[in-house]
């Protein structure tokens, strides 16, 4: 095994990535505008001229990968793409499906359903892939009924028309064609899947792949608010082909060898379907679809993947790494595999615990003698999604990178935060069949306001990078004055309360000091738990002896080492009834919606800080 000098570190960063090159402006309001100088390369028209590169360059590579019913890989080639993409447009145009009939879809990760969004937007058909716990999870179906609604699709693709068939019926989606890869409705009919990659294209499949430019809506994403329904994110060609453009500018090594992840992020949200799947579109790269996920029933099958395929890029969320990592540390076969040929560990859409950082660093080093290059990245939904990228060395997370080649940033001081805010070509033109909510989203220079506050990791340079200082809103001061900063807080507490705290909404507006809410992590509940065994009810668990003492002990820990009363932890709750997407406590990706905990469980947050404390209030010493 090789050790790596810090010349070779840095040659390594050198070859993989470019370096930033930032330069800003400090304006007499106070405001700061931080911009990358590194141009872009010509930017595609739409993602179709990619697919269509790369089936005539490399037809023979793979673009997908899944799972079939045997369990074998089932694959598909650009080549076999792109012929697919053009049989579909083609079942779509015959259809009448155009700019406002859109293609709902609703369904998991898999290649029918790449293929029905591929052939939409070759042909200018938005589509609008929706999450799917809105039909599985729910109980009332409300938001899928109000996108449906609101879209008033041509036409429905479910990959199993079985599992979707009650929300369907409910919300009147029977009443237009529903194709479907797998299953049937009960009484209703259901177009096969393979009727539409049977059909001959005609030449007006290029006549309407002609006209998509820049401008045309590819999607309509679907973000969950602090409250209320779901907005509806307009996202064009441009949007999307601009980030991967920025993206290859700073990231080197996609061009260096055609990109392989293994990858289960959903293909509603902006993360797993425009930066990861749109990434393997735009350099060439393969990848195979995950059906596992970050929860004990299912890691199992991301594990078998992972002994599988060896990645040279892993996207994951802290919640998906501490899963990964009880695998990784276990088995040396799976720590080869997976670090083989990693040219990058990436995170984003939470913070990253130190104490995930450092296990997957010592497991790197082990596995190839140095650590993995380890970055993250920020931005939004209304940005296709990067605005900021990690393109230097990054020796502890928190980072979340400088402005990404293309884009720029305002920081606008508001009360003690600075407000980043967005300009560039991957910034959306609106929300859909919304004019009030899209003039209130841009101030009057046309920056996009985020509502996300940031600092400078190092301050008077930019070039350092930025740290995310959580929403601008969600602040809040103690009886006493002091201002409590939640985003610095919370990743910090949750690392310290481990292995009990999955996640924690941080309380105490009003109040004379700060609480947390707890949402446990099952899997740490039981390596504390022994004795109850292995059927312990939640209830039972939360209220073990072994889990309080954890608890108290660690953030008692945190406690000592904290500066001030704005970082000290008073006492704490471990809830026992998980976070409701019906009340938007959770997105479609598992995050917590601080503001919305908060509104849903006052009650809780009234006990919590109730004197005298309650017997399951755990004070902390």
């Amino acid at each position: 095994m090789s050790v790596a000098t810090p010349d070779r570190a840095q040659s390594d960063m050198d070859r993989l990535f470019a370096r930033p090159e930032i330069v800003h402006e400090r304006r007499p309001d106070g405001s700061t505008i931080v911009r990358s100088s590194r141009g872009l390369g010509q930017v595609p028209r739409s993602l179709g001229t990619l697919l269509e590169r790369w089936a005539a360059n490399a037809p023979s590579r793979v673009l997908l990968a899944e799972r079939d019913a045997t369990g074998a890989w089932r694959r598909i080639t650009y080549e076999e793409a792109a012929r697919a993409t053009n049989a579909i447009a083609q079942s779509l145009l015959d259809r009448g499906l155009g700019p406002h009939r859109p293609l709902l879809i609703l369904s998991e990760n898999g290649i029918d359903h790449a293929l029905m969004v591929l052939g939409a937007m070759h042909v200018g058909v938005p589509v609008v892939p929706v999450s799917t716990p809105y039909a599985r999870l729910s109980q009332d179906y409300g938001k899928l009924r109000y996108i449906f609604e609101l879209i008033r699709p041509g036409m429905v693709y479910v990959d199993e028309a079985d599992r979707y068939a009650k929300a369907l019926e409910t919300i009147g989606a029977t009443s237009i064609e529903v194709v479907a890869s797998r299953g049937s409705l009960s009484g209703g009919r259901v177009t096969p899947f393979a009727t539409l990659t049977d059909v001959r294209p005609t030449p007006a499949v290029d006549a309407a792949f002609a006209k998509v430019g820049p401008d045309t809506v590819a999607k309509i994403l679907f973000t969950s608010g602090s409250t209320g329904l779901p907005k509806g994110v307009i996202n064009t060609q441009g949007m999307m082909c601009a980030n991967q453009e920025s993206a290859a500018a700073a990231w080197r090594f996609l061009e260096e060898r055609p990109p392989v992840i293994v990858d289960w992020l959903p293909w509603n949200h902006t993360f797993g379907a425009n930066h990861n799947f749109n990434m393997m579109l735009r350099n060439g790269g393969t990848l195979y679809i995950d059906e596992g996920k970050p929860v004990p029933a299912l890691i199992g099958k991301t594990v078998a993947n992972l002994h599988d395929v060896s990645p040279t890029v892993y996207f994951n969320v802290p919640r998906g790494y501490a899963a990964l990592l009880d695998h990784l540390e276990k088995n040396e076969t799976l720590q080869q595999k997976f670090f083989e040929r990693l040219d990058l560990l990436f995170y984003a859409a939470a913070a990253l615990p130190q104490s995930l950082w450092d296990r997957l660093e010592r497991l790197g080093t082990k596995a190839r003698g140095r650590p993995v290059p380890f970055f993250s990245s920020w931005g939004l939904t209304e940005t296709a999604p990067a605005v900021t990228m990690v393109h230097f060395h990054m020796p502890r997370p928190g980072n979340i990178g400088v402005p990404a080649p293309g884009t720029e940033v305002k920081l606008v001081p508001v009360e003690d935060k600075l407000e980043i805010r967005v300009r560039g070509p991957n910034v959306t033109p609106g929300y859909y069949k919304d004019p009030e909510l899209t003039a209130k989203a841009f101030d009057d220079e046309g920056w996009l306001k985020t509502g996300d506050a940031v600092r400078f990791a190092e301050e008077g340079n930019p070039a350092a990078g930025l740290l995310f200082d959580g929403r601008v809103a969600e602040n809040f001061k103690l009886t006493t004055g002091t201002w409590v900063n939640v985003g610095m807080l919370r990743p910090v507490v949750i690392a310290a309360g481990a292995p009990v705290i999955e996640d924690a909404v941080v309380t105490g507006h009003d109040s004379d000091e700060i609480g947390l809410l707890i949402f446990p992590s099952l899997a740490g509940l039981k390596s504390l738990c022994t004795d109850l065994g292995s059927d312990a009810k939640l209830e039972d668990m939360a209220r073990h002896p072994a889990v309080k003492a954890a608890l108290s002990e660690g953030l008692a820990k945190h406690n000592a080492q904290a500066h001030g009363s704005s970082m000290r932890i008073a006492r704490c709750l471990i809830l026992t009834e998980p976070p409701s997407i019906d009340a938007n406590e959770i997105t479609d990706k598992g995050y917590l919606n601080q503001r919305a905990v908060l509104i849903k469980r006052a009650a809780l947050v009234e006990r919590l800080h109730a004197e005298p404390a309650h017997d399951d209030v755990v004070v902390i010493g």
